[in-house]
């Protein structure tokens, strides 16, 4: 099975970060508006806490562009 540039281990992290984005949205509004925090208030929390790990994702642990060297030393080894 021959796999794209990325490798699986980032797949399943932005897979991850996917998915906890509305987990955390919804999770922490509600925790918080449970808890009795006003929903005015609990929202921007939550939607806070989502753009955070949006930014961690984008910048911190940024996806990474295949090189044109590594591409075409790939492209050899898939035709040997």
């Amino acid at each position: 099975m021959v796999l794209p540039y990325y490798t699986v281990a980032m797949v399943q992290y932005y897979d991850y970060v996917l998915g906890v984005i509305p987990l955390v949205l919804i999770g922490l509004t509600g925790g918080l508006s449970l808890a009795g925090l006003e929903l005015t208030a609990a929202l921007p929390a939550g939607a806070g806490v989502a753009a955070v790990i949006i930014g961690h994702a984008l910048f911190v642990n940024m996806p990474a562009q295949p090189t044109a060297e590594s591409t075409e030393s790939r492209q050899r080894a898939n035709a040997e």
